[in-house]
């Protein structure tokens, strides 16, 4: 038997000293508000009312086990309580996990969220993997590269290509890039965790074509190459929107231009869609309203 529901039936016809009183405020028959009476006295193995034909009254027992009842109670519809206003209020904690290049991207998002939702507290963990979202506590994800899991739930944000950029004084001491096969004679500098492998890749009258690099400086941190690529090491297969100050301001200068670059797709994933929680609907919403709105590198 449902001990709660057990529990309510109990109150119902204590506190109305009738089973028929109980019965109708519950919307069901006297017989089945009676059958769960009996079997909490019988498991008990007490009796907590004493019947007339006219009257309902409790026992010593009853009495005693009417206060447990209503204090249980009380605090079953505080907890379900709660529960609702985290759905429909923002509070607690939300736990992100980004790419190592969000951060720049998202920061007045974060900014603009704290302010506004003060009883959230934002704990972001940056990784170059992706983390497995319900083993590690993860709310969302912010990611660049696909996302194999098919139970995970993904909502495109914004999406961008690359640009072949690379300093001024590289260019001078190095010449200038006109045609793919001319970056076999330049310094790459690679990207390790790039989908794409030891590739940057274009789209040509003949289709996608993924040009070979080869070049003196790897790293997994796209703000190490872009402080490489200003320093004049070599070229970088930037994303647009890590170095589109650096194209306006003049200290990075784009080369093949006239070829079109991959595009990749921020991505915000979490691992259900029912019941979604304020705090991370209210969250990805400011994110899709952000890039919407600032994003001029965004395709």
């Amino acid at each position: 038997m449902d001990r709660v529901l057990g529990m309510t039936i109990f109150v119902k016809v204590a506190e109305n000293s009738s089973f028929a009183a109980a019965a109708r405020a519950l919307n069901m028959s006297a017989s089945t508000v009676t059958l769960h009476v009996q079997e909490i006295e019988e498991r008990l193995g007490v009796r907590l009312l004493n019947r007339t034909t006219r009257h309902v009254s409790m026992t010593e027992a009853g009495h005693a086990y009417y206060d447990s009842c209503t204090r249980i109670l009380a605090e079953i519809d505080s907890a379900e309580q709660a529960a609702q206003e985290l759905q429909s209020k923002p509070r607690g904690t939300l736990r992100l996990n980004a790419a190592t290049m969000i951060p720049p991207l998202i920061a007045p998002v974060v900014a603009d969220f704290t302010a506004q939702y003060p009883e959230v507290s934002l704990d972001m963990t940056v990784t170059a993997r992706m983390v497995e979202l319900v083993e590690e506590g993860f709310d969302l994800a912010l990611r660049v590269n696909p996302v194999p899991d098919s139970s995970l739930i993904t909502r495109g944000l914004t999406s961008f290509r690359f640009t072949v950029c690379g300093a001024p004084g590289y260019l001078a001491q190095r010449g200038i890039p006109l045609e793919l096969d001319d970056l076999a004679a330049h310094n790459c500098l690679i990207y390790s965790d790039s989908p794409f492998g030891k590739e940057w890749r274009f789209f040509t009258e003949d289709g996608e074509r993924g040009v070979p690099l080869s070049g003196n400086f790897r790293a997994n941190s796209a703000e190490a190459l872009r402080l490489a690529a200003l320093a004049g090491q070599g070229l970088m297969h930037a994303p647009r929107f890590l170095v589109a100050d650096d194209l306006a301001a003049g200290r990075l200068v784009p080369v093949l231009t006239g070829f079109q670059t991959a595009e990749l797709t921020i991505n915000a994933i979490y691992p259900h869609r029912r019941h979604l929680s304020a705090k991370v609907r209210i969250f990805i919403d400011l994110l899709a309203r952000h890039f919407r709105e600032t994003a001029s590198w965004s395709d």
